[in-house]
């Protein structure tokens, strides 16, 4: 078995769609059900059930996911380890400003735990930048969110979050329990400043072009709101401060979580990262 075969396996395995996993593995759906299929025949076993609604484990399948992850777990530590050894070893992580992942904590300490000799550097940026300074080579990973212009890039969805309307506590609508964008329609919005990338500003601001007070960071979305009585969104499940409430929006796709690298980039301590930040965010 080759470790590329495995990779293949554990991203259809934690997919259960080939499809999704080929989207994931940057390639076509073709070569990676070939590749399954071969796999199979080698271990004299079959790994998958294929339906028209999806792909489930079978148990060998179950005991293959588990080999495999702690193979290609170690994989990643040795290499880490012969890179630490040749010389000062250091991973640069983009976050968004303002603890907008709520798992980066979990991360941190599995990470250490793992690479206790690795020296993490953190550069947090505002909400300009979704991509943590990946495009000008500040950063060699980022935790950050999705949309944005994936070009030149890596990017694996780590989670899905539900997310709601900003609206102070006095606001007509923070009592109900649920909302739609139409809901919202003619209210002045918080938004980002011109030049940022067009899919990520879209996105947060429903999709529209809004009018309103421009920001840059978690907390100059809230005072705008707080202040102007303005209107945004946010991803449900962090503590609102006092005067303000999040409703959720039930027609609006969730804020996804993901970690984002440079497509080609063969730094030996990037997959290690990329394992345990899947690991941590499955939880």
């Amino acid at each position: 078995m080759e470790l590329r075969t495995l990779r293949y396996f554990v991203a259809v395995a934690e997919e259960l769609h080939f499809g999704r996993a080929a989207a994931r593995l940057h390639m076509s759906q073709p070569p990676l059900s070939r590749a399954i299929k071969q796999l199979e025949t080698e271990l004299g076993a079959t790994l998958l059930h294929r339906s028209a609604r999806g792909v489930t484990l079978t148990p060998a399948g179950a005991v293959l996911l588990d080999e495999a992850r702690s193979l290609l777990d170690r994989t990643d530590r040795i290499r880490a380890r012969v890179a630490a050894e040749a010389g000062p070893a250091t991973l640069t992580v983009g976050l968004l400003g303002d603890g907008t992942d709520l798992s980066a904590r979990r991360l941190a300490d599995a990470h250490r735990r793992r690479h206790p000799d690795i020296e993490v550097r953190i550069r947090e940026t505002d909400l300009t930048d979704p991509t943590c300074g990946l495009r000008a080579g500040q950063v060699d990973i980022a935790l950050t969110r999705a949309p944005f212009d994936e070009t030149g890039l890596t990017v694996r969805r780590l989670r899905t979050d539900p997310v709601g309307a900003v609206l102070r506590t006095d606001d007509p609508l923070a009592s109900r329990t649920c909302l739609d964008l139409a809901d919202l329609a003619g209210r002045r919005w918080f938004r980002f400043p011109d030049g940022t990338d067009p899919l990520w500003a879209s996105y947060w601001a429903g999709g529209a072009t809004r009018g309103g007070p421009v920001v840059r960071a978690v907390q100059e979305c809230r005072q705008a709101v707080l202040w102007n009585g303005t209107v945004g969104i946010t991803p449900l499940g962090h503590d609102m401060p006092e005067g303000l409430t999040a409703v959720p929006l039930a027609d609006m796709a969730p804020s996804r979580v993901v970690v984002a690298w440079n497509a080609g980039d063969t730094n030996p301590l990037i997959p290690s990262f990329v394992r345990i930040a899947t690991a941590t965010h499955r939880r």
